[in-house]
């Protein structure tokens, strides 16, 4: 068989960044991806259209043990890299919300064949429908033993690349694997979970719930370590949408989320001024002009939504204004790795450098994506750690 620099096991953004940077420096590589085409998150990302990256990405918006580890990676490949890249290849960005940068195409097809058109011109070996099975330490290396038509095949290499991505989505593919090859070579794991992944409400509040399924409003949501504010939409199972899938990232089992409904004022300021222009006005059509209608009743279950303005009390003010803007929730649970766009934890940053995101204990084994303890935000984030890791990779094979 053919002789390679390195084998990268898994065909994603950031084994198909590595196998293309390692082309740009004459090094042969060989990526293994067991999915009949390569790019198979990338191309469901974003709904098909795929958030490449983020114009405002830094290592602040990553979750990790060590949050500084990403650093050296993300001064190594920035977003002005990131832009650049693309854009040499036929792939100009629009901003969508908050630094979101999509391809002007709208089509997520267009970065994977960046990639695939420029593996094909620098010689750069892919091999679909090839499930790696294991990896073991050899003299001259590692030796890999993977399944492809059928037929189990071993290969030798002094450099193996683990960017085989983590758990969510497993119809695409998504396996553990990396992190049982990290495991079975004693190398350290910081503990998984799903993460930017809808959250789960049970009990008695459920019917509250699911009666609002669809409907979506602006907020605030918060707990003790971090806010963010964007929608969050209402589902029949619970909570969802951008500000609940960022959140979730940081919500432990057994804790609450808060959620302020109107972020950008004074509930109780607002009721006290429209009751001076109208009195009359029933509390539930103030509502209504803030909230769908469907909310707005809704809120009848806790809030005073038959009285007119002028009939509001101070008490009611405050109960009004405590829901509103503490409205508090403490989930059930999340949605499973089948909903999670990304996983959390994954191989100890401590066992990695974080120059060469080459393992420590392990000569010429690398680990990259989102198979390393490097989570970041919804956005487009965990796209520039994929770029950025397999650059990194690369440069250092």
């Amino acid at each position: 068989m053919k002789q390679y620099d390195a084998i990268i096991i898994g065909g994603g953004a950031c084994g198909l960044m590595c196998a293309v940077q390692a082309g740009f420096l004459g090094k042969q590589t060989l990526v293994l991806e067991k999915n009949e085409k390569v790019g198979a998150k990338i191309l469901i990302s974003g709904g098909g259209r795929c958030n490449y990256t983020n114009l405002y990405a830094s290592a602040d918006n990553f979750i990790s043990e060590n949050p500084h580890f990403c650093k050296s990676a993300f001064s190594q490949w920035t977003v002005a890299d990131t832009l650049s890249f693309f854009e040499t290849y036929g792939i100009e960005g629009q901003e969508k919300t908050l630094g979101q940068l999509f391809p002007t195409t709208n089509k997520a097809k267009d970065i994977v064949a960046v990639f695939e058109n420029l593996c094909t011109d620098l010689g750069q070996d892919m091999l679909t429908e090839a499930e790696v099975k294991s990896v073991k330490q050899v003299f001259e290396g590692f030796e890999i033993t993977f399944e492809h038509q059928g037929i189990q095949q071993q290969i030798i290499t002094p450099k193996v690349v683990m960017a085989s991505g983590g758990l969510p989505i497993a119809k695409m593919g998504a396996s553990d694997f990396a992190l049982r090859t990290a495991r079975s070579f004693g190398l350290e794991l910081t503990e998984t979970a799903p993460a930017l992944v809808p959250l789960t409400i049970t009990g008695k509040d459920a019917e509250w719930y699911a009666q609002l399924s669809g409907n979506t409003v602006f907020c605030r949501v918060s707990n003790e370590e971090i806010s963010f504010e964007e929608n969050i939409l209402f589902t029949h199972w619970g909570l969802s949408g951008p500000a609940i899938l960022q959140i979730s990232s940081y919500w432990r089992p057994g804790e609450s989320i808060e959620i302020d409904l109107y972020p950008h004022g004074d509930i109780a300021e607002a009721i006290i001024t429209q009751r001076n222009a109208n009195g009359k006005q029933q509390f539930g059509t103030f509502l209504s002009a803030i909230y769908s209608k469907k909310l707005a009743d809704a809120m009848g279950k806790f809030l005073p939504i038959d009285k007119n303005l002028a009939s509001l009390s101070n008490s009611d003010l405050e109960t009004i204004k405590q829901w509103i803007h503490y409205f508090k929730v403490k989930p059930a649970g999340d949605k499973g790795y089948d909903k999670a766009e990304v996983m959390r934890g994954g191989v100890s940053t401590e066992e990695l450098s974080s120059k060469t995101l080459e393992a420590k204990k392990l000569s010429g084994m690398y680990f990259g994506g989102e198979c390393v303890d490097v989570t970041g935000w919804l956005g487009g984030y965990n796209f520039q750690w994929a770029w950025a890791s397999g650059y990194v990779i690369a440069q250092n094979l």
